[in-house]
């Protein structure tokens, strides 16, 4: 199966995407932490990566799409892949299309979050992530803080706030976002595998709850 996370930062991607992992059985693949990862580690790509990042600015395509059809073809996804950032422009999901055609395969359900904008900004800035790779589980200081400040529940690593997640950066990107994002919205919708949900604590829906309606909807419609 083959599922796509569409929304805005900070609408609460990661979260649901993470619980879907758990309950479908497949890996969910993040191409922000896959350039978050070489940015570490200062490879030539991690260089590249954030002279955009840094900036609110996304990745060229190109750059992008060049990962993703390698990660295709790793054993751990050929039962199913969740993808989690990608595709953000129709460029991408056109190109997304062909990658899967080539393997027997095609998108299966686009997930797609809305949040108010001021919810979004005061998740980001207050928003921190386990800086173990292998857990990478998401807090915030607000909502969701850890039990001992600093440290992951899970794991016992340090949290840490990414370096994207301020005020300027993330207007920055959600003025990209709405500019060259948004149209996949209608992309997906003419296929009739548009899954739309809101995730605001003004409904009393976060992620979690929107991440139940979504395995129940799945199993519906198997």
């Amino acid at each position: 199966m083959v599922v796509i996370m569409l929304g805005a930062p900070g609408t609460g991607k990661g979260t649901v995407a993470s619980i879907l992992k758990d309950e479908l059985q497949i890996p969910q693949v993040s191409t922000g932490d896959i350039f978050r990862k070489n940015i570490k580690e200062g490879t030539e790509l991690g260089k590249l990566a954030e002279s955009y990042i840094s900036k609110g600015n996304l990745v060229p395509d190109e750059v992008t799409n060049g990962i993703v059809e390698s990660r295709l073809d790793d054993s751990d996804v050929q039962n199913g892949i969740i993808l989690d950032g990608y595709p953000r422009t129709v460029n991408q999901a056109e190109e997304l299309d062909k990658m899967l055609e080539k393997r027997g395969k095609k998108v299966d359900l686009v997930i797609n979050l809305t949040t108010p904008e001021e919810e979004i900004i005061e998740r980001i800035v207050n928003r921190r992530v386990c800086s173990n790779h292998d857990c990478k589980t998401i807090y915030n200081l607000v909502l969701h803080p850890p039990v001992k400040e600093g440290i992951c529940d899970k794991c016992g690593h340090e949290i840490i706030q990414r370096k994207d997640d301020t005020i300027e950066t993330v207007k920055s990107r959600l003025d990209n976002y709405f500019k060259q994002t948004s149209p996949l919205v209608d992309y997906y919708e003419k296929t009739g595998k548009l899954y739309s949900a809101v995730v605001s604590k003004s409904i009393n829906k976060l992620g979690k709850d929107v991440a139940k309606d979504i395995v129940e909807y799945i199993n519906n419609n198997k």
